[in-house]
């Protein structure tokens, strides 16, 4: 039974890591239900190596304060751009429309969210609503980066 654990727990956490990659499934909260689940299983083997319920804890609000922060550090890039609450917002909303069609739905729908909301609403040029959409796609690849590294980090826990 703890080994079926442990198993699975790898499992989800290796689903995790390419959910930190994969638009529309979603990383962090997939490789802490690995790291529950190699919490159980130690616990029925009763290894010494056990998973305490403070880190357990202590990963489930990581987990939930990245997953916001996924959503949220796109239209702050814009913004630090120099971009509006236009194009923030339209980062935003892109990127929740782009997750329809998956990883390149959600960037492409991120990029044309910011550049769109800075041109309609936020009536500015060319040249300044691309960089405002430029600002948003380094935020997508950030928020990327901040899953993966939060993932690995998981299932290096899940493993040892």
């Amino acid at each position: 039974m703890s080994t079926a654990l442990i198993v699975f727990a790898v499992i989800l956490g290796i689903v995790g890591i390419v959910g930190s990659i994969v638009p529309g499934l979603p990383g962090p909260p997939i490789s802490w239900a690995g790291l529950l689940l190699a919490f159980f299983g130690r616990r029925v083997a009763e290894s010494g190596n056990e998973i305490s319920v403070t880190c357990l804890l202590v990963w489930l609000a990581i987990t939930i304060v990245v997953t916001i922060l996924d959503y949220v550090i796109p239209a702050k890039f814009t913004r630090m751009v120099g971009g509006s609450k236009a194009g923030s917002w339209g980062a935003m909303i892109g990127m929740l429309v782009g997750i329809i069609f998956q990883a390149v739905g959600m960037i492409a729908g991120c990029f044309l969210g910011a550049l769109i909301g800075e041109l309609v609403f936020g009536k500015k040029e060319p040249g300044p609503s691309f960089k405002s959409a430029l600002g948003a796609f380094a935020g997508v690849m950030a928020g990327t980066g901040i899953k993966l590294i939060t993932t690995v980090t998981m299932m290096l826990y899940i493993i040892f």
